[in-house]
């Protein structure tokens, strides 16, 4: 009987669905895994090749940990709120509900054809007004805590879609070619600088990829400094600057302020008064990242006032440039321009003096020298000299100095910038918060607050969103009078930053999460997901896990304890799938030729799962002639005579090579390393097929070890073999660790890391057995005569090395 995929595969799904297969255990006897995927946005193009990856992992993980007796939450959801949408509806005139809706079938359908193993009783959306009802509620606690405040703040704007954009948001919009510009805007801005060291601090208990936790340390950018007064000649108030070198002041040549900066104008003297204000206009049509880009040109105007250094007592003159950020330290710096890159280019380019302050390899006026490892000169006064010590010594000694004067004082800063909150767009969670005549704010105090029903979902000229035009939803009386409600809505980022808790306790109308189901099943055990999302997402979900661990809503500080981020699959051109290049490979299309179990293992096989790697239809042939070869062992003719299976044990190589391959399987598994469990996998079939052992307990086996990567094959052939339970439910084998180690180990030999022979041996065999073996050997033996063994080295049951002089 030949294997039939599509007949075969649907029926084990539309069984699991009606059997509940995988329903989430509860037995609180047993132990728990908590296996996650990044949830998707369910956009209209549907699901590519690569898009299966990540999902196909995390389903082997679920299925395996099943097997191994855990009760096992895998859970799938939806972002759906979010500006595509939005758009979509504004294009077509759809209700963006209604294409979510729509894309979300058309997920779901790809989903469940792929066999995973999700427990779709605990599906969630975040458009949902059960769901959404308590992301409003955590900003209400955010409200509360002094953690979510308004603020008038310079925002990217993009002007055509009329939205503001996260600072996160713009490379990818500028890329499409969109118009994002700098405006002043009313905007609700939650306060996750007051988290800024926990966030820091605790990224080190957690098994993430180490790049991963970089990048978050880095977005943050703790930094210790001082901040330093520069008395400004002719204004006689201060101008205060950060540094992190402030045992670099005696090379400060120039102050930099930023456009924005409250002084901007003020310096400016008559004579450079309209050129200032030209530059601050420019500089407000430029975003962060245009601004603070490496390779862009510095440029900049002088104001024409001038500081005093207090190190020096000299004059240094104050420029504006717009690589300056208000948003970071005070919005101004002291520049170095012989140690830093930046200054010393403005500095050539507007002939600025270059001092030299830190013992360097060359001359500073022809290349900067950013080293800290080296000492300081040129730098002392009748007070205090700096001359010859090492930056930490330099850095204290400098800080006291300026704090004794009053000139200064030390202080922590941070990259990290408060997130804006506010998208003036419809279809996001509504902000539930009344504003009053007299300023007061006051909360929604039923919720969920639902979004109006619209017609038009364009942003209004002056930047509200299209609920500002809603006049019946808009304005409001309470007991408190006459009210305005708040026409921002939450970013996507909201239904994301806490929606593992609620795949917990989906249904509970009364709490977020119930704290008992909490306990249990908290931290998320594997996480699965892009590297894309390494700052963004996964700092929001972390900084609200933190409130709500503080409102002990949760009892662990943070939400994922495992981050595995998946290797990207490329299009057959060696290039990123995406429309425009036309290399898209869709999901439903390979699953309607090869089947879902093909594709699993194919994608598993390509290579270890956190590499890119390209896809190739020719590999997933072989993939089917692998399921084609496990399919014979059970029906060897095509006319369907079932095999007939023996009883017996069998013989004593395939019993150790099935021990060998249950433990690598095991080991590959849990270590993510599927592409080598497939291939033992495989290596065990062919074994099997050239013995012709028709052995029952080894076919069986196989179906085990296959079942989390192939379950529709290995379904139907352990119900072909009479069991009448799912294979998903049976447990995992187990190996003896006698027969899973070889009888016998080769081991090479080298004399001075050049191979001159090998020989067999038992495992474990004694270090000087193994050496008296190699020096046996004819072709080592020639090597030694005549020469000092410097070195034995033996690595067990692998390798043995003579270093010799």
């Amino acid at each position: 009987m030949r294997y039939d995929f599509s007949k075969t595969e649907k029926k084990w799904q539309a069984r699991w669905k009606q059997q509940e297969t995988f329903k989430t255990g509860e037995a609180p006897e047993k132990p728990k895994y908590y296996v996650l995927d990044m949830f998707p946005y369910p956009s209209g193009s549907g699901l590519h090749v690569g898009h299966l990856e990540g999902y196909t992992a995390s389903d082997i993980s679920a299925r395996y940990r099943r097997s191994r007796g855990y009760n096992v939450l895998h859970p799938m959801g939806w972002d759906a709120f979010g500006l595509p949408a939005e758009q979509f509806a504004i294009k077509t005139g759809t209700h963006p509900s209604d294409t979510t809706q729509k894309n979300i079938a058309n997920f779901k359908e790809t989903l469940q054809a792929m066999g995973f193993s999700y427990d779709w009783s605990r599906e969630i959306n975040t458009t949902d007004p059960g769901y959404f009802q308590w992301t409003q509620w955590i900003f209400l606690k955010l409200h509360e805590m002094g953690l979510a405040y308004m603020s008038e703040v310079d925002v990217n704007w993009c002007v055509e879609l009329r939205a503001v954009l996260a600072n996160e948001e713009v490379e990818e919009k500028l890329a499409d070619g969109l118009t994002v510009v700098r405006r002043p805007l009313r905007q609700w801005v939650l306060k996750i600088t007051a988290y800024a060291d926990r966030l820091l601090e605790d990224l080190d208990g957690l098994d993430w990829p180490e790049n991963v936790k970089q990048m978050q340390r880095n977005w943050i950018g703790r930094s210790e400094g001082v901040e330093v007064d520069f008395e400004l000649r002719c204004h006689r108030t201060m101008l205060r600057v950060y540094t992190t070198r402030p045992d670099t002041l005696f090379g400060a040549t120039y102050l930099v302020i930023s456009p924005e900066h409250a002084m901007a104008e003020k310096l400016a003297t008559a004579q450079q008064l309209v050129a200032v204000k030209e530059y601050i206009a420019k500089a407000k049509l430029k975003t962060e990242l245009e601004r603070t880009g490496l390779q862009k040109d510095k440029t900049g105007v002088f104001t024409g006032s001038y500081a005093i250094n207090p190190a020096t007592g000299e004059p240094l003159p104050v420029w504006i440039s717009d690589f300056v950020l208000t948003s970071y330290g005070t919005g101004a710096i002291m520049s170095v321009p012989a140690h830093d890159s930046r200054d010393w280019e403005f500095a050539k380019k507007y002939g600025l003096p270059i001092i030299e302050v830190v013992k360097s390899p060359h001359d500073v006026q022809q290349e900067v020298f950013e080293g800290k490892d080296s000492t300081v000169v040129n730098s002392s006064n009748n007070d205090i000299s700096l001359n010859g010590l090492a930056f930490p010594e330099a850095f204290e000694l400098m800080a006291s100095w300026l704090e004794k004067k009053k000139a200064g004082k030390r202080k922590v800063n941070y990259r990290l910038r408060d997130w804006i909150f506010s998208r003036q767009r419809y279809w996001g969670e509504p902000i539930p918060i009344k504003h009053y005549p007299d300023g007061t704010l006051k909360p929604e105090t039923s919720l969920p607050l639902m979004l109006p029903e619209v017609e038009a979902y364009q942003p209004t000229e002056t930047g509200e969103s299209p609920l500002a035009n809603i006049p019946e939803w808009l304005n409001g009386t309470d007991e408190n009078g006459p009210f305005r409600r708040e026409t921002n809505t939450m970013p996507q980022w909201a239904g994301s930053c806490w929606y593992y808790l609620r795949f917990i306790d989906p249904h509970n109308s009364k709490l977020p999460v119930d704290p008992a189901k909490e306990a249990y099943w908290m931290n998320v055990d594997l996480y699965i997901g892009g590297a894309e999302h390494a700052v963004l997402h996964l700092l929001y979900a972390r900084f609200w896990h933190k409130v709500l661990f503080d409102l002990k809503v949760v009892s662990t500080k943070e939400p994922f304890q495992r981050l595995f981020n998946q290797g990207m699959i490329l299009g057959e051109d060696n290039e990123k799938m995406s429309k425009s290049r036309g290399n898209v490979i869709p999901a439903d299309h390979v699953l309607q030729t090869y089947g879902a179990d093909a594709v699993r293992l194919y994608e598993m096989f390509l290579g270890p799962l956190e590499q890119v790697k390209p896809w190739n239809t020719n590999g997933i042939e072989g993939i089917s002639r692998f399921l084609s070869r496990v399919w014979r062992l059970v029906w060897p003719e095509p006319e369907g005579t079932r095999a007939d299976l023996s009883t017996l044990a069998p013989s004593p190589d395939l019993l150790r090579r099935m021990h060998k391959t249950i433990k690598k399987v095991a080991e590959d598994t849990e270590n993510l390393k599927f592409n080598t469990a497939i291939a033992e996998m495989m290596v065990f079939t062919n074994e099997l097929h050239r013995t012709g052992e028709s052995s029952r307990i080894a076919v069986e086996t196989l179906l085990l070890l296959l079942a989390p990567y192939a379950p529709h094959l290995s379904e139907e052939l352990w119900e072909a073999l009479g069991h009448q339970e799912s294979i998903s439910l049976a447990p995992f084998p187990e190996f003896d660790p006698e027969l899973a180690q070889d009888k016998e180990v080769t081991i090479a030999v080298q004399v001075n890391g050049k191979l001159r022979g090998s020989f067999t041996a038992a495992p474990g065999c004694p270090k000087e057995q193994l050496l008296n073996e190699a020096k046996a050997l004819e072709g080592v033996k020639k090597f030694l005569e005549g020469v000092t063994i410097m070195k034995e080295i033996v690595v067990p049951d692998k390798l043995i090395n003579f270093a010799v002089k």
